[in-house]
């Protein structure tokens, strides 16, 4: 994908509210230091999620179906850092997209960039199976100070915003859409490391219905065996945490997956909802449990797991 052009179309006065909003981010982002933003960013959400109601109300859902067994207070808990970090992502973003090299690089460790090079050595392709933590954005572009990377993302439907995350993210990654199945494969044949992601409600299209947390029945995409059974590579567990101290960010490569895929598209969907299950608990509150994960029922007359 080359950068787009910048159209003359995206200065007409039904975008000025966005130009104003984009560039009161980067004068903030560029200003304050990194854990004043965090800081900043943490209030601003606490202040947000009060006004999206409805997305609120789908985050306390989502912890009551998938957490039963923990207590009214451990789930207020885990929704009060949730409303911290929608915040703290408006600004992650604005790092992600404009910081220098050099305030990124002073915010991030790993673990496990040793599976990589073991596949570069190899010449595999990777397959980084992430999940949608709130640090999506930012881990982009600090796993990018390591290693190439080929993100899959979803157009935007303001052509203003889609001009800024393209040219964002290219900062970090080469951009595949996510319909785009044949080229994610050939970029995996390229030996490139492709991020993707498995864990949100895309219908029934090419998905199964297996067990995600206390829910049993969460239509889960088979995205995953497709690409790495058309494909010479292997699958790296990707974890991206926020640190509590406010240092920055730790990223964590586990060893690729083993018989992945099997041949049996439940049973790797089955493995993969675990994989993502192991990597939200690392910091439960910094997922994103505004998504209605559970939409989409098996029969269609299935009633709604959403009051």
């Amino acid at each position: 994908m080359q950068k787009p052009p910048f159209e003359m179309s995206f200065l007409h006065p039904r975008y000025w509210l966005l130009w104003f909003g984009i560039a009161l981010l980067w004068l903030t982002i560029t200003l304050l230091p990194y854990r004043t933003l965090i800081k900043l960013g943490g209030a601003i959400g606490t202040l947000l999620m009060r006004l999206l109601k409805k997305r609120a109300k789908t985050a306390v859902r989502n912890l009551e179906l998938c957490f039963p067994e923990k207590s009214q207070s451990e789930r207020d808990q885990i929704l009060e850092g949730h409303a911290k970090s929608v915040g703290i992502a408006l600004f992650e973003t604005g790092m992600a997209w404009w910081w220098p090299q050099w305030r990124i690089n002073n915010l991030v460790t790993f673990t496990g960039l040793e599976h990589i090079e073991a596949a570069q050595k190899q010449g595999k392709g990777v397959l980084l199976f992430a999940l949608h933590s709130f640090c999506l954005e930012i881990g982009g572009r600090l796993f990018s100070s390591k290693a190439q990377l080929t993100g899959v993302y979803r157009p935007h439907n303001n052509p203003v915003m889609e001009y800024l995350q393209v040219c964002g993210r290219m900062r970090s990654a080469k951009l595949i859409t996510k319909r785009n199945i044949r080229a994610m494969i050939s970029a995996l044949n390229d030996g490139e490391s492709v991020w993707y992601t498995s864990d949100q409600d895309f219908g029934r299209s090419k998905a199964v219905f297996v067990p995600f947390f206390a829910v049993d029945t969460a239509a889960t995409v088979v995205g995953a065996s497709i690409l790495t059974k058309n494909s010479d590579s292997v699958v790296l567990p990707y974890v991206i945490v926020r640190k509590d101290d406010g240092s920055g960010y730790h990223i964590s490569l586990e060893a690729p997956l083993d018989n992945f895929p099997s041949g049996d598209d439940e049973q790797d969907a089955i493995y993969s909802n675990k994989i993502v299950e192991q990597g939200i608990m690392k910091a439960p509150d910094q997922y994103m449990w505004l998504h209605r994960r559970f939409k989409t029922r098996p029969n269609k007359s299935d009633p709604s797991l959403y009051r």
